[in-house]
């Protein structure tokens, strides 16, 4: 079993373009977004994954991933994930002993920009750049999985899906 300690924060500042150190083009579809699990296809690049995620407890919860072939991934994105698919840039940046995953969301979120790190454990001592800003780790709008079915551009709108 896998466990995730991950925390979420909005970005409110942009201070990290100059430190990224790479960035990953990622597009994301759900096959199911229940509260209890989420079945989530990614392809990043030459590399796709199926990862299956528990109901998160604070930041932590249960993770499973899985590599497939990129070819079988964008058939699940097309034509049996959630539309419309999550679309994201990904940037790596640095920050004391960890690095922090800036994603800049594209498509129908566009203009959310989350910041996420992993943590080692639960009470990991978490040193906070200065482009951070609000944390919003246990706001279920802010998940991935939500993003699908609600996107960004929507928020505060009568959008219709």
């Amino acid at each position: 079993m896998g466990i995730e300690i991950e925390r979420k924060f909005l970005v409110t500042a942009e201070l990290w373009r100059s430190l990224a150190i790479r960035v990953t083009h990622i597009a994301q579809g759900y096959l199911s977004t229940t509260p209890e699990r989420t079945v989530r296809v990614r392809r990043a690049g030459d590399q796709a994954w199926l990862t299956i995620k528990g109901k998160a407890s604070g930041a932590q919860r249960r993770e499973y991933e899985y590599p497939i072939p990129v070819d079988e991934a964008m058939e699940l994105l097309t034509a049996l994930c959630i539309q419309p698919i999550i679309e994201k840039d990904r940037y790596r940046v640095p920050w004391g002993d960890l690095c922090w995953e800036i994603d800049e969301f594209k498509g129908e979120s566009a203009g959310l920009i989350l910041a996420e790190i992993e943590l080692p454990c639960a009470d990991y001592p978490l040193t906070v750049p200065p482009w951070i800003g609000a944390e919003v780790t246990n706001d279920h709008r802010y998940s991935n999985a939500y993003l699908a079915e609600h996107p960004y551009r929507c928020w505060g709108s009568q959008c219709q899906q």
